[in-house]
């Protein structure tokens, strides 16, 4: 089920991700050589990645854990700021914060675990994922229909963007 508050969309000029379990599905895999394994949804990436190009929204990420295939991603998507290995995401938001000239208001957050409901209380929007922790959801301002992983940040940016009637410049820029 979507749920909506009653939040100004339209502020919205940065969207913070988490990484396990928002931008994949929460899954770790290590190989028997001890590396690391992560799967990313192309179609969060591409509406990621088309964003940025028209201008359209920025993007951050906040995440625990520290990795390398979470710094090629983000390098990948043109992710302008990567907080990594921060279990406290609120001084990661006050840091972003404090070196840019946006305001909370500016800024969705989307978490999918109790970690980041600091962050998610403190941001004009927030969003979590259909799997995210109990009781997460009740404090989300929008709750995709999708799975971490699965095109729920897709389903997130799209609906950000049709709020801010934006969604159609996106489409206009493949439909000419």
């Amino acid at each position: 089920m979507i749920k909506h508050k009653k939040k100004n969309w339209r502020k919205i000029k940065l969207i913070l991700l988490d990484v396990d379990g928002v931008l994949t599905n929460g899954l770790l895999t290590y190989t028997d050589t001890g590396a690391e394994l992560k799967s990313f949804n192309v179609r969060d990436g591409w509406i990621i990645q088309e964003c940025v190009k028209l201008g359209l929204l920025e993007f951050g990420i906040i995440t625990a854990r520290k990795s390398a295939i979470v710094q090629r991603r983000a390098k990948e998507l043109n992710v302008k700021y990567l907080y990594e290995n921060y279990r406290d995401k609120l001084a990661a938001l006050n840091d972003i914060l404090e070196k840019t000239n946006y305001s909370p208001d500016e800024i969705m957050f989307v978490g999918d675990e109790l970690m980041d409901a600091p962050v998610m209380l403190r941001v004009g929007i927030s969003a979590t994922v259909n799997d995210c922790a109990t009781g997460l959801k009740k404090i989300a301002d929008f709750v995709a229909t999708k799975n971490g992983g699965a095109g729920a940040v897709r389903e997130i940016i799209e609906e950000l963007l049709k709020k801010q009637g934006k969604l159609k410049l996106l489409f206009n820029e493949y439909l000419k």
